[in-house]
């Protein structure tokens, strides 16, 4: 016998992996910023991983079509966090469930300077957002709007280099996130 899934069965039955980066600069780290009508919003550096393409590859990918960041030129790139994502957004496509992958580099204030300063994103329409990569003190990111929102468990992080001993942050679910 065969069910027919109900409307909202929908939401969240498939799974996304997106691959980012917190990337510091002393104790700055780079974030992308992005206005939109009537509220700013910042992402981590990164994207969603594409097909079958490893986990190490999309993330160099991402971190040098968002950054122009070679990570041949950084220090780190271990696993920092996990966030699990159930929430809602609008639009008529039921929402994936999402899981974030936050990585850890450092760049020198020489490799900073030969960095992007802004970002195109690519939207369905063949249009690009403008994002500004902005360089902020990671001790500042709490009461960002930043997505995935790390900003509470980075602005705790004892120094740019504390060892995090539990990377699973709670997940981000419609009860404790609303969609910017």
């Amino acid at each position: 016998m065969t069910s027919t899934p109900s409307a909202g069965s929908a939401a969240f039955s498939t799974i996304r992996i997106r691959t980012s980066a917190v990337v510091f600069c002393g104790s700055e780290v780079a974030l992308i910023r992005r206005d939109r009508e009537g509220s700013t919003l910042y992402t981590t550096i990164g994207g969603n991983v594409e097909g079958a393409e490893p986990l190490p590859e999309a993330l160099r990918r991402e971190l040098a079509e968002e950054l122009n960041l070679d990570l041949d030129q950084a220090d780190g790139g271990e696993l920092l966090w996990v966030l699990d994502q159930r929430v809602s957004r609008p639009g008529p496509t039921p929402p994936p469930r999402k899981l974030h992958l936050i990585y850890r580099f450092h760049v020198s204030p020489a490799v900073r300077e030969t960095l992007a300063a802004e970002e195109f994103d690519a939207q369905a329409d063949g249009s690009y957002e403008l994002g500004t990569i902005e360089w902020i003190d990671y001790r500042e990111t709490a009461a960002l709007p930043l997505f995935p929102p790390i900003g509470p468990a980075l602005a705790a992080l004892d120094s740019p280099h504390a060892q995090v001993l539990d990377a699973a942050l709670a997940a981000v679910t419609d009860e404790n996130y609303s969609w910017i």
